[in-house]
Order: structure tokens, then sequence, then C-alpha cells
């Protein structure tokens, strides 16, 4: 390729300076970040000194970036609140698209993305890094080949005992959309789905409950410090039960918040007719963990196999998952190929995270 990919930076807040700005960091070969947006003049001027190419500019109004010929590429990290309508107007305005996860906080907002990605012509992603994690690529390429069988019932696990984020807008529903459901939730459901390859949700059941951010005993021993209960306006657990065309069934548990004694985030147990296995990962594991478990000449067996490394904080070298997500969906651009995660399957998650909310507001199963 002649010209490296020029990339817009619109929100330079924690998953802009923790994952995408060392990640693109990473490939000065193939992209160079050219603008930089926030809404808070010092973030973006800092991120622009920090991982700005010779020339690049910082800006408040995201219009700017978009309004620049010479940008390729814009990735969208603000709050989930303001992804559909800056991801809409980058399409209209000719940019390639790497949306943070969530797509949208509601199916509805997601559609709209949806509908002005296939006007556009141009490349569209959504991140979700978690899938280029050793072990949950050694479990998907498992499950294309078969060797689970057909699998009818799965679990993704988005569980934290206290771990409330206590920085950014996180409790702030305006901006947010919702709580751990859309925040981590969406990752796990995400994974699950991808490895039963089951993009056809038929109905939705969900609880959401409120019990024990605005508790202010309840803050003690949180992870990041104690949260304002005052301040707190979103769910701290949610529950939901998903059935498919096929008859598959989804269980999705989320907290921030709950009374468990286990921390399992990022996580999916699948239930196949020939095996099973987990994936193991979140506060309570020192190291990710992939388990099968079947039958060997008569008997019940287990293997266990570990990969290194943290992803819910995004350390590592350069092979950690943030970094190869990154080379992946540049590689996709440069040679017109297709990112590893399609935004139609970032849709049905979307979807089904918005019937779990609705499902729960309305008292009712929710029919998709």
């Amino acid at each position: 390729m002649d010209k490296k990919l020029k990339i817009g930076i619109i929100g330079c807040g924690g998953i802009a300076n923790s994952k995408h700005l060392p990640a693109l960091s990473q490939y000065p070969d193939l992209c160079e970040m050219v603008a930089f947006c926030d809404i808070i003049e010092e973030r973006a001027e800092k991120a622009c000194k920090e991982y700005g190419a010779p020339g690049a500019k910082f800006c408040t109004d995201y219009h700017e970036i978009l309004a620049d010929p010479n940008i390729d590429v814009v990735h969208v990290l603000t709050p989930n609140v303001a992804h559909p309508t800056i991801s809409i107007d980058a399409f209209e305005a000719g940019k390639h698209v790497m949306c943070e996860k969530p797509m949208a906080h509601t199916a509805e907002a997601a559609q709209a993305m949806m509908d002005a990605w296939k006007k556009s012509g141009k490349k569209f992603t959504i991140g979700y890094q978690n899938r280029f994690r050793p072990e949950v690529q050694a479990l998907h390429k498992a499950c294309e080949a078969g060797e689970l069988g057909e699998i009818y019932f799965a679990k993704a696990h988005a569980l934290r005992r206290r771990a409330v984020p206590t920085w950014g807008v996180f409790p702030d529903k305006s901006k947010q959309g919702g709580g751990p459901l859309i925040d981590i939730g969406t990752h796990a459901l995400d994974i699950t789905l991808w490895m039963m390859d089951n993009y056809k949700p038929v109905s939705v059941m969900g609880s959401v409950y409120e019990k024990l951010g605005h508790l202010p005993e309840a803050t003690e021993g949180n992870a990041f410090g104690p949260w304002d209960p005052k301040t707190y306006e979103v769910e701290d657990s949610a529950f939901g039960f998903v059935k498919f065309e096929d008859g598959a069934t989804v269980y999705l548990e989320a907290s921030w918040a709950l009374n468990v004694r286990e921390s399992k985030e990022a996580s999916t147990t699948l239930f196949g007719t020939k095996a099973g296995a987990e994936i193991n990962s979140g506060m309570s594991f020192p190291t990710n963990e992939l388990i099968i478990n079947k039958t060997f000449n008569g008997m019940l067996t287990e293997e266990r196999n570990s990969a290194s490394g943290n992803v819910a904080y995004f350390e590592g070298g350069s092979t950690s998952p943030e970094v190869v997500e990154a080379g992946q969906w540049l590689r996709a651009i440069i040679e017109d190929g297709e990112p590893l995660v399609k935004p139609e399957q970032a849709f049905v998650v979307t979807r089904i995270l918005d019937a779990i909310y609705r499902s729960s507001a309305e008292g009712k199963e929710i029919a998709l």
C-alpha cells in the first residue's frame, strides 16, 4: 500500500487511552493518527501530543474531523449514547468506522447505524476485542470444526462481585444507556453468540435490578473505591433468557455489584451434543482458562488450557487482544477484507440487550 491509513479519534477518554491509542501505535507502517477530538479540549490535546503524527490536530467538535477529506477512518470512542449520531455522520462523510462496544444503547439507534453503513459502502466494526484472546480463538476453531456438536444451550457470564467503575460516566444513564448489562454483558454475549454462530433470536425475558447501587454500605470492598450511591443511575445487575429460532437457549448474567462468590467476566459456558466447554476469565481467575469436557473411551474427561493475561483491563504485550484487533481491522480496510467482528453480529447483540431492558421494564416476554 502506498499510503498509510489516516485515522481520526473521536473521544479521548479512558477506552481511547487504555486500548485504542496504544494498540494503533503498534502499527506505524499501516496507519497514523492525524486528528483527535474530545469535548474536553485538554484531553484531545494530550492524546494528540502523545500519539499524533507530525502535524496532527486536535479539536472539540467532531465535525471538523469528518470534514477533513484526508482522513480515511474514524474511531468512535465516546460514551454509548453518542455512538449512533457520530457513526452515522461519519458514514455520511465517507469514512470507515470502528465504534467501541456496544454498537448503540437501543435497537432502534443500532438499526439507523446499520442503514447508514449499508448506504456508505465503507467498512464498519465494533470493538469486541475479547474475540482475539487465544483461548477464545481456540474454542471458536473447535466450534467451527463441529467438535462440540450442536450447541443448544449456553451461558454468557459477566459477573463482578464488587467492581463498579468509579471513573468517567459509567453510572450516568443519560450518557451510557445502562450499567453492567450494556457495559460488560455485551462482551460475554458477543463471545457466546459467536461460538454458537447463532444470530436468530426469537424471544427474550429479562430482569434488571437496582438493589445495591443506592446502598452506601454496599460500596465497601469495591475494587475501584467507593462509588457515590446518590449519583448512581443504572442497574447493578441484570439477567436475560434468550430463545432462538432453532430452539437453542442462552442465559446471560451481568453485574457490577452482586453478592456472589465468583467473579466471572467475558466468559462463556457451552453445552453441545458431543462435548461441553467453558471459558473462565475475570477477577476470580489468575489466568484465562479454557476447559473442554467430553467422553473418552467410556470415561468422562476434562481438558484444560490456560492463556495468560487479564483482558478486562487491557494489560499485555504486543500480542494482547486489543493490539491483534487493531491490526485485523486495519488490514481489513487495506486489503478490502472483512473485519472479524461483523456489524450484523454486533447488531443482534444490541437487539438482545435492548430487549432484556424492555422485558424487565414492561414485565413481559419480548418477541423479536
